[in-house]
């Protein structure tokens, strides 16, 4: 009987010889190395290639040209958090623990970290987090966090809690490190680093690089700022700016090592974009962040992979649900690598050519809003408690403007079965049904701001002239003050009362 391991090297192998698409390929017998890059906030707009008024981004518009680029590629929630917890999953986040920002993710989850690690990568973290239940802008992550990459698959890690800018503080697997320069170019130097050592060690590596790029506030070195915008928006899309120019170092990068054609890059936002950064974000789509309108969910997606994929543009809908299956799906990693309830569909038979229609739909839930994608049809609820759906063709309809659920009401009634089916699973992986132990055995914590966690609270004066801290610090001070005001008052009632 095969192992895992050879399994894989002759899955890959079929793949080359069967596919043969021309391409100049690294040796048959090298599994791919593969990397998940996603910006943060982020909108399908913001683009060269989808006409951006401002943003010309010739390095994503270049990786698009060379791979399989989604007109209709979907974040699995509208804010960050969610989405993340997606990517690691393969789930639709209310299943893990993550129903907002702010929540950690559960330790029971099965990630694609650990899968990969468990078939021979070498694994690292680089960027944001945000799946430890910490809130504020982002500070380095503690050794000492129950809910760091590490506990979740990842060997390496240089990571903060939330968003970053400019000359960011970072933990590298913990300990404090300080940086100068932009973020987003920050972190990919430290992926292809991590990358290259594996190479050199003949090891295929996985690579999750998460930025802190366009995410308020908008901080943008003079130079990547874009000449004569209002300052909000310089900086705003100066972030966007640096963040093209980092992808063109990372596809330099994997040229130099000799390995891009054998490097599958995955790129994607983790939601849609911002109101009121001085350029439409969302490319005329309705809603921004936070909706599950087109504009809060449709973000920009591209897989490169030149020795695999065949360059073009898809309508088929996909999602950050999907990356998980469909990496276990190239790789032929074991089935149990996965929890048994996913909400992602393997996307390996789109890399060769394109599919009429998927198979599964697409479910989305954050707070009391719902929504479901089947194909072309969209419907949609802002309280599925209260309020009924709206339908909508999104091939016809882009921007949902035209409710169909008065004229095709059969339609709205089999999709808002299906969807409030999914919703009844989704409670039951809320409370553990979906783990061995038929429960949720380590719930939290969530929504700790950094400032009022202990192990931080040394590092605050040194933080309080730091741009990105200063508020934060100041919000610190001020609830310890009132939190001692609170005790005092307590003690001198209990004082009066005794006497």
């Amino acid at each position: 009987m095969l192992t895992p391991g050879e399994n894989i090297l002759l899955r890959l192998l079929a793949i080359t010889l069967i596919i043969g698409l021309g391409h100049q390929t690294t040796s048959a017998d090298e599994l791919p190395h593969i990397v998940l890059v996603m910006a943060d906030d982020m909108g399908w707009g913001q683009t060269g290639y989808n006409n951006h008024s401002i943003l010309k981004t010739p390095n994503l518009n270049a990786m698009a040209e060379n791979g399989l680029r989604f007109d209709r590629f979907y974040a699995a929630g509208p804010v960050c958090s969610p989405t993340r917890a997606s990517v690691l999953t393969g789930r639709t986040h209310n299943r893990t623990g993550v129903p907002s920002h702010g929540y950690a993710l559960h330790r029971q989850e099965k990630t694609i970290a650990q899968a990969l690690r468990q078939a021979g990568y070498t694994t690292g973290h680089f960027g944001k987090w945000h799946l430890n239940g910490v809130r504020g802008p982002g500070v380095p992550v503690l050794a000492s966090d129950p809910h760091h990459p590490g506990h979740f698959g990842f060997d390496t890690w240089l990571t903060v809690t939330n968003y970053f800018d400019l000359n960011p503080i970072m933990g590298r697997e913990g300990a404090f490190e300080e940086f100068q320069g932009d973020s987003s170019e920050i972190i990919v130097a430290e992926a292809l680093n991590f990358i290259e050592t594996a190479t050199e060690n003949k090891r295929p590596s996985f690579s999750v690089i998460w930025y802190g790029s366009p995410h308020s506030p908008f901080v943008a070195s003079e130079a990547d700022q874009i000449e004569r915008e209002s300052e909000k928006s310089a900086h705003h899309h100066g972030e966007l700016v640096a963040m093209d120019r980092s992808i063109g170092t990372l596809r330099q990068g994997l040229k130099e090592l000799g390995i891009h054609e054998n490097t599958l890059v995955w790129f994607c936002s983790d939601n849609g974009g911002l109101a009121g950064v001085g350029h439409d974000s969302v490319g005329g789509l309705r809603g921004n962040k936070g909706s599950l309108w087109e504009g809060g969910i449709r973000v920009p997606g591209i897989i490169e992979w030149p020795a695999v994929i065949e360059p073009r543009v898809t309508s088929y809908p996909a999602s950050t649900v999907d990356i998980f299956p469909t990496v276990v799906d190239v790789l032929d990693l074991p089935d149990d690598s996965l929890l048994p309830v996913v909400d992602g569909i393997s996307l390996k038979p789109l890399f060769t050519k394109d599919l009429k229609e998927r198979p599964k739909a697409l479910p989305f839930q954050f707070n009391t809003k719902a929504a479901l994608i089947d194909n072309d049809y969209k419907i949609v609820s802002q309280n599925s408690n209260k309020d009924g759906y709206q339908l909508f063709n999104l091939a016809k309809d882009h921007n949902e403007s035209h409710d169909l659920a008065d004229s095709q009401p059969e339609r709205l009634a089999r999709m808002q079965s299906e969807l409030e089916t999914i919703l009844a699973g989704i409670e039951l992986s809320r409370e553990g049904h979906d783990y061995p132990e038929g429960r949720v055995t380590r719930e939290g914590p969530h929504g700790r701001f950094w400032y009022a966690i202990p192990e931080y609270q040394p590092h605050l004066k040194e933080w309080a002239d730091r741009p990105e801290y200063k508020n934060w610090v100041n919000r610190g001070n001020a609830s310890k003050k009132n939190q001692s005001n609170k005790q005092l008052n307590r003690k001198e009632k209990g004082n009066q009362s005794s006497k």
